[in-house]
C-alpha cells in the first residue's frame, strides 16, 4: 500500500540517532564471549509491527533464524532498547561468500565465454569455481591543489574486471599476475583462451581463525584484474552502462536494487539494513566479521559473488559477496572505490 511505501525510508536525523546507538553498543553486544543464540550481526533500519514498516529508527539485530521468546534463555532474548534505540530482529539465514546456495546455471547465459566482457558474466581466478563481474574500472583519477587531474596510482589507460577477492584472488591465496578466467573454471574456463586479465590487486580480509573476530575490521571482499581495453566493455548485461555511484551516507533503507548475475541473472530487491556488522562464513571452516555492509532482500545464489548492486536508474550502491536463502550481503561501493582507488563511475549521484 501506498501508506506503508512512504514509511519504508528513514529520515537523515533518524538514521544518525540509529547509527550513535549502533556505535554505542555493537561491540559489545557482538562479543563472541556472551554470544546470545542465533545472533551474527547487528545494522540500522526499520522497526517494522505486525509485517508493516512503521516509519520508525531500530536497530537491527541479525538472526540466523527467529525463534519464540519461551525457546530462548533469558540470556539469549533481544532487549526492546538499547542505547535508548528500539530494537527489531531480522533473519537473514546463515550467509556464506558466494552469494548463497548452489552454482548451477540452466540457461548457461552468463556462463559463455564472451569478447569483450559485460558486467554480470562468469570469471574466476584458475583455483577457484567461478564468481561473476562486476563491471570494469579503471585507475582513480585525483585532484590536487592546483586543479590538475591525475592518476592516483598507475598510468592512464589501464582497464581492470572488478569482481570479490574471493573469486578474483581465492581468499587472500592468490599473487598479482595470476591468471584470471572467464568463463570461470566451474564453467568450463580452462584453457589458454579463456585468460582475460591477470590478478592486479586485492584487499585482504582477516578471517578467525586465526585473528578473533572482535579484532576484524573487514569492509569489502574486493579485487581487480587488469585486462585489455578492447576484452573488457563497461556495460552490465540486462541493465546497461552505470551513470554514477553513491555515497555510503545517501544509501537508505528501503530502496530498491538491481544486480545482474552469473547464476540468478537479473534480479531486483529491497534494502533491509544499513550499517551492519555481520558475521560471514567462508569456506575451511573460517570465519570473517564484516563492518558497514548493506543488507537485502535475496537477489544472488552461489556465482553471483562480484555483482554490481545499482539502483533502479543505474546508479552503482554496492559490490555483492555474500547470501543465504533468504538475504544477500553487500559491500559498500564507495568503501571498494576508496580501498582498491579505483572508478566505477565519474559521477558521485
Amino acid at each position: 500500500m501506498m501508506e506503508d511505501e512512504n514509511k519504508m525510508a528513514l529520515s537523515a536525523g533518524d538514521i544518525e540517532s540509529a547509527q550513535i546507538a549502533h556505535r554505542t553498543v555493537a561491540e559489545d553486544f557482538l562479543d563472541t564471549a556472551h554470544r546470545r543464540a542465533n545472533v551474527i550481526g547487528m545494522g540500522v533500519g526499520m522497526k517494522w509491527k505486525n509485517a508493516r514498516p512503521t516509519g520508525e529508527p531500530a536497530l537491527i539485530v541479525l538472526v540466523t533464524h527467529k525463534q519464540g521468546r519461551e525457546k530462548l534463555c533469558t540470556s539469549d532474548l533481544v532487549p526492546e532498547k538499547m542505547a535508548g534505540m528500539q530494537t527489531d530482529v531480522l533473519a537473514i539465514g546463515y550467509p556464506i561468500a558466494g552469494g548463497g546456495e548452489t552454482m548451477d546455471n540452466d540457461t548457461l547465459t552468463l556462463s559463455r565465454q564472451i569478447r569483450p566482457v559485460k558486467g554480470g558474466f562468469s570469471v574466476g581466478h584458475k583455483n577457484i569455481t567461478a564468481g561473476t563481474i562486476a563491471t570494469c574500472v579503471y585507475d582513480l583519477l585525483t585532484e590536487s591543489s592546483t586543479g590538475s587531474r591525475h592518476y592516483g596510482i598507475g598510468k592512464p589507460g589501464k582497464y581492470y574486471i572488478l569482481s570479490n577477492n574471493h573469486v578474483l584472488a581465492n581468499n587472500n591465496l592468490a599473487a598479482p599476475g595470476d591468471p584470471i578466467l572467464q568463463p570461470g573454471p566451474f564453467d568450463r574456463g580452462m584453457c589458454p583462451k579463456d585468460r582475460i586479465a591477470t590478478l592486479s590487486r586485492f584487499i585482504p580480509i582477516t578471517f578467525e581463525p586465526p585473528v578473533p573476530r572482535e579484532k576484524h575490521y573487514n569492509l569489502v571482499d574486493a579485487a581487480i584484474a587488469e585486462g585489455e581495453f578492447h576484452n573488457l566493455d563497461r556495460e552490465i548485461y540486462w541493465i546497461g552502462h552505470v551513470r554514477g555511484w553513491r555515497p555510503r551516507n545517501d544509501i537508505n533503507v528501503g530502496l530498491y536494487v538491481q544486480k545482474t548475475g552469473r547464476t540468478t541473472n537479473y534480479s531486483v530487491g529491497r534494502i533491509t539494513a544499513i550499517n551492519a556488522t555481520v558475521d560471514i562464513s567462508y569456506d575451511a571452516g573460517r570465519t570473517a566479521r564484516f563492518k558497514d555492509q548493506i543488507i537485502t532482500t535475496n537477489i544472488s545464489a552461489g556465482g553471483d559473488s562480484g555483482s554490481l548492486v545499482t539502483t533502479l536508474d543505474n546508479v552503482a550502491i554496492g559490490l555483492l559477496f555474500a547470501g543465504s536463502s533468504i538475504a544477500t550481503i553487500v559491500n559498500q561501493i564507495e568503501n571498494v572505490r576508496t580501498l582498491l582507488q579505483v572508478e566505477v563511475a565519474a559521477e558521485r549521484l
